[in-house]
């Protein structure tokens, strides 16, 4: 096996990472996102795009706690533009075929989604987000259980019912096909992304070889801030009673949801530690229920899979970028396949 020769020292913490797109990964490095995609007809094209990030422009971004939330929300940006440049190549590519098929005329390329597109969508996402996985495990556990004065047991009940909402959902998505596709381009990114921290061969070969289980994925960041969240909203609410005496459901939204932000940031720092000690004793106890988790979010995936994943990250590392790649800034420079 060849030596890959790697421009970053890769033991350094959240270097690298990415995501699953439709029929693709989208990798990110420093200064640097890519994002690969698998055609219909088997090359791939690649999006590359130069990123400095908050904490990289202004120091004060780089504080603990901050540096989650900011982050979090700049990955949700950054994650939506990503996902919607994957979904105009399927299309595209659908549009063709049609074509080709005597369908009728291909549809009139659509243009890329403006700034202004993704951010209505990242604050609608938001809001649903809000309403699904914090407004209704508040407002079941208040309307079926007589423990609203009870700070910690409220929490308790309303974290457990969250995580519950969340299993479901997960495992009712994960039924479908389509999921069940994306799931495996996530396990491609988490292979591709451990072949690297471990100074492998980045290859596909190579990258089949490590398990599809990584401590820092964002499925196990989910789960971290549903836990945090219970035990930071009943150190609030327990202020709130001594202060105020009692509490209802529309206090606890008012204070709960402007501290989500604080729960994203607690959770991103204690990921970034206890993958710093996942190889250890109690590092794999703390790791253990995230990396479960992704045994729903994360699937095996072929060599094709994989190679888009390598391909991605060589990308966003600015490595030597493989041969008979297509470099893209849009679906609307694709030609017919």
């Amino acid at each position: 096996m060849s030596e890959t020769k790697y421009q970053f020292d890769p033991n350094k913490p959240l270097m690298v990472g990415g995501q699953a797109v439709i029929e693709g990964v989208m990798m990110r490095g420093p200064g640097r996102i890519a994002t690969a995609v698998r055609r219909s007809n088997g090359s791939i094209v690649v999006k590359k795009k130069e990123y400095e990030s908050l904490a990289e422009k202004y120091p004060v971004f780089r504080l603990p706690i901050l540096r989650g939330a900011v982050g979090l929300i700049e990955m949700m940006f950054v994650g939506i533009e990503t996902l919607n440049f994957s979904a105009e190549v399927a299309m595209h590519d659908i549009e063709e075929k049609e074509r080709a098929n005597g369908n009728g005329k291909a549809k009139k390329e659509k243009k890329a989604a403006s700034n202004t597109k993704i951010g209505l969508t990242v604050a609608f996402s938001l809001l649903v987000g809000v309403g699904v996985f914090f407004f209704t495990p508040l407002f079941i556990t208040t309307k079926l259980f007589n423990i609203e004065q009870s700070a910690f047991v409220f929490n308790v009940v309303a974290g457990v019912i969250r995580i519950g909402i969340l299993l479901g959902y997960l495992s009712a998505i994960s039924l479908m096909k389509d999921v069940q596709r994306l799931f495996r381009y996530h396990g491609a990114e988490h292979k591709a992304v451990f072949t690297f921290e471990s100074r492998a061969d980045l290859t596909p070969e190579s990258a089949a070889h490590y398990t599809r289980f990584h401590p820092r994925c964002g499925t196990s960041f989910i789960l971290i801030v549903m836990v945090t969240s219970i035990l930071l909203f009943a150190v609030i609410d327990s202020l709130l009673i001594m202060w105020l005496g009692h509490i209802s459901l529309p206090v606890r939204l008012l204070t709960h949801i402007p501290f989500i932000p604080l729960v994203g940031g607690a959770a991103y720092e204690f990921i970034r530690w206890s993958a710093k000690r996942s190889t250890t004793a109690v590092g794999k106890m703390l790791v253990a229920p995230g990396l479960w988790l992704q045994r729903i979010t994360t699937k095996e995936p072929d060599h094709g899979m994989l190679e888009v994943a390598v391909v991605a990250l060589k990308c966003a590392l600015r490595m030597e970028e493989p041969a008979g790649i297509a470099y893209i800034e849009s679906a609307s420079e694709l030609v017919a396949g």
